[in-house]
């Protein structure tokens, strides 16, 4: 671990997930059509934090709910590793509602794509908002967040590695380099 850098702690975390859920109420006007949504795993975590502060906020229930896009991917066939699947939860109609999705990271934005294509599965929503606690750029896709913790430029030979209390025992960001394999 001594390759990493911290560049969110706890508190930074905190901070940038409560920005962000006033964001989400800046923009969205009406919270009957707000709903949120995240993406297995730490994607889905940082969406009942936010779900929680909107509650708050809006003292309204938004629906909440999260995707496993596993089987969405477009390298499913070609991964080394199996996937582990995680069960969705979408038990709220979505025709007509603002469903933001949540994950932790942006990078090609091939996640994002499987994500949405999982979410129409589900319904047809009004529109599709997209909330990252970190993107670090090097974009494949079009596919441009609505909210943003943290710009994180990064090389390729780095890794995001974001911990959440609830699957880590602590929450934080760090940067790695990507350790070289020799030929």
């Amino acid at each position: 671990m001594d390759h990493e850098k911290v560049v969110l702690d706890g508190d930074d975390m905190r901070r940038t997930v409560v920005r962000i859920a006033h964001e989400i109420v800046e923009r969205n006007g009406d919270p009957e059509q707000l709903a949120i949504v995240g993406i297995h795993r730490r994607g889905a975590i940082l969406a009942l934090r936010i779900h929680a502060l909107l509650g708050d906020l809006l003292e309204h229930e938004v629906p909440i709910g999260d995707l496993d896009i596993s089987f969405y991917r477009d390298d499913v066939g070609t991964r080394a590793e199996q996937p582990v699947v995680h069960a969705s939860h979408v038990d709220f109609p979505l025709d007509g509602l603002t469903v933001v999705l949540v994950d932790d990271v942006l990078y090609t934005g091939r996640t994002v794509r499987a994500a949405i294509e999982a979410l129409f599965d589900y319904g047809r929503p009004a529109r599709v908002q997209l909330a990252v606690l970190a993107d670090r750029g090097h974009r494949e896709l079009p596919i441009r967040p609505d909210y943003v913790g943290k710009n994180l430029p990064t090389s390729r030979h780095e890794r995001v590695n974001v911990r959440v209390e609830e699957l880590d025992g602590t929450d934080e960001v760090r940067i790695a380099q990507i350790e070289e394999v020799p030929a």
